[in-house]
């Protein structure tokens, strides 16, 4: 019988699988309500293994909020490449729709941003969501050339719009969405 030959995951192809897992199981049942071995169980690996490559649940959550900053910064960028004009008001609409869009699409993000924001009071988690938002405001401020109020505003549209979409506003066609979806993009 001739023997096959089987590839092997690397350790970094086995870490993406597990975070995007991890990115559901925590969306789903947030931090405190999610164990490694159901991350470990639904990316068909052992919850050592789990732990071969996170040192602890912790440690797991802090790189999904860090896999989950890049992924914002990706669309904030992809964003700002399509943009026609330069000026800030122009390049702010296009990542405020972007993001609109991103966390209509990816309600797990969206989820686990929120259970992070929750989960602060640890502090290594709370470092990571901080870092997240320097991330996002520093990236805003220098890719749109936007002053402080530009920047915060777009940042406080979308946490709202986050609120929004989570309880599911965007069904609702009632005088309170319409007020808090103004001058929002509606997702």
């Amino acid at each position: 019988m001739p023997v096959t030959s089987r590839k092997l995951s690397t350790a970094d192809e086995r870490r993406s699988t597990v975070l995007r897992t991890a990115i559901q199981a925590f969306a789903a049942r947030g931090y405190y309500g999610t164990t490694t071995a159901e991350v470990a169980k639904a990316a068909g690996i052992s919850q050592a293994y789990v732990y071969r490559l996170f040192p602890d649940k912790e440690a797991l959550f802090v790189a999904v909020i860090d896999h989950c900053a890049a992924l914002l910064r990706e669309n904030m960028a992809d964003a700002v490449a399509k943009t026609r004009g330069l000026e800030p008001e122009t390049v702010l609409a296009a990542m405020r729709t972007a993001y609109a869009r991103l966390i209509q699409d990816d309600r797990d993000l969206l989820r686990v941003l929120m259970h992070a924001n929750c989960a602060a009071s640890e502090p290594p988690i709370r470092e990571a969501i901080r870092a997240c938002y320097a991330k996002q405001v520093e990236y805003v401020r220098s890719a749109a050339g936007a002053s402080d109020d530009q920047v915060r505003s777009l940042i406080a549209d979308g946490l709202l719009t986050n609120v929004l979409v989570a309880i599911g506003a965007d069904e609702v066609d009632a005088p309170w969405t319409r007020t808090l979806f103004a001058g929002n993009e509606r997702a």
